[in-house]
């Protein structure tokens, strides 16, 4: 796909200014509130103690945005403006981002929801070199938020998805107020596929892979009754992306290599734990066969169903904390091993559902139709396990 940009010859000149903080504004066909916001933002930034841009970010507008965004350049020297011939809100912060000189770029949603007092202690953490990227965060102990349960209700359960699927230690992945050293965007934003709303997620997400330092800071937010956000298509997009995120690094396909910082890796890396976790399940899975094999010569189906899961799941939480995920202090091993027999509940939940449903349908099966129907409970069940074990197991900041 082909993007263009275009900007005026004072905005070009502008661009190579050396200033701390380039904040942009990606709008598409927002001429209504525009003007009052970048002004409002245009003020508050006069009583910052550093110098900073706003970036209009026009992504393929087909109202009057765009010459409003020309119009504002002219009348105030903070402003500069970019315009994309192609929608999406990462592709225009790639393009903007990319053409900044700034030490910090961020962005922020037109209707600027978030309160910008938050904005002081966004860029501090980034300017001081303390962090590489700042988010604020609507979950957090000490938000003050305004919005309806629904929405609400939507963005807990897809945070939650991230902790659980990918282990984010981060709580809020769409807040639309983010910064990031501009060194680091050079980095990571090569790695980042997306160039619509699950850009947010993405960025996010292989910045805590690589192990960068990501600070939060609680806001105050009220939400815009008037968004456009589609909510079912943003949603099946998410997922879309979280299944090709999670193919990646898990493939090696993305590699972060030259994102990560000098020194010692905090924990092994998803692609790392999947490899471990699956050669534990292996073995796990081995001796599970070979337990039942052994105690079904002298019991029922259900109890050698029941002992074999039992011992192996002991063995299997012991050898992840260790392998998987690189725990060797006994802190915190009661939790993991309740977690672990959390999980081999569900597992034997669905290794005795499927033993029950093959009697039923087949009272005397071949023992090799049970074990087949055992493995693939087992796969399911070693999915479910790999989710929890990880979300107890992986250190959170």
């Amino acid at each position: 796909m082909r993007t263009s940009e275009s900007a005026s010859a004072s905005s070009t000149a502008r661009a190579q200014v050396r200033t701390a903080v380039d904040l942009v504004i990606p709008v598409h066909n927002e001429e209504q509130g525009l003007e009052s916001s970048v002004r409002r933002l245009d003020d508050y930034l006069r009583h910052l103690p550093y110098a900073t841009t706003i970036t209009i970010a026009d992504n393929a507008s087909t109202d009057a945005t765009w010459q409003i965004a020309r119009r504002l350049e002219t009348e105030l020297t903070r402003v500069r403006a970019v315009h994309l011939d192609e929608k999406g809100r990462g592709r225009a912060l790639k393009a903007a981002w990319a053409s900044s000189d700034a030490q910090v770029v961020g962005y922020m949603d037109v209707d600027l929801s978030t309160d910008l007092a938050a904005l002081p202690p966004l860029l501090a953490p980034l300017l001081s070199g303390h962090s590489d990227l700042s988010i604020g965060t609507r979950l957090a102990k000490g938000s003050r938020i305004v919005r309806g349960p629904k929405r609400d209700f939507l963005s807990k359960g897809y945070n939650l998805l991230l902790r659980g699927i990918l282990s984010a230690e981060f709580t809020d992945a769409q807040c639309g107020f983010k910064a990031i050293r501009r060194d680091t965007a050079e980095k990571l934003l090569p790695l980042v596929e997306d160039e619509s709303w699950f850009f947010d997620t993405e960025l996010l997400v292989l910045a805590s892979e690589a192990g960068l330092r990501i600070h939060e800071v609680p806001v105050d937010w009220v939400d815009d009754p008037d968004s456009r956000v589609d909510i079912v298509a943003t949603i099946k997009e998410d997922l879309a992306g979280i299944g090709r995120l999670l193919f990646g690094l898990v493939s090696g396909r993305i590699d972060l290599g030259g994102v990560r910082p000098p020194g010692p890796v905090r924990s092994p890396s998803l692609a790392a734990q999947v490899i471990r976790f699956g050669a534990v399940g292996v073995l796990s899975t081995l001796a599970y066969l070979l337990l039942y094999v052994l105690l079904r010569t002298a019991v029922g189906a259900q109890a050698a169903n029941l002992v074999a899961l039992l011992v192996t799941a002991v063995g299997n939480t012991a050898a992840n904390r260790r392998l998987t995920f690189g725990i060797t202090a006994r802190q915190g091993a009661v939790k993991h091993h309740v977690a672990g027999l959390a999980a081999f509940g569900v597992g034997l939940a669905l290794t005795s559902g499927s033993l029950a449903l093959l009697h039923l349908a087949a009272p005397t099966p071949a023992r090799a139709i049970e074990i087949v129907v055992l493995v693939a409970a087992n796969a399911t069940a070693t999915l479910i396990r790999f989710v929890a074990l990880r979300w107890v197991m992986s250190p959170r900041g």
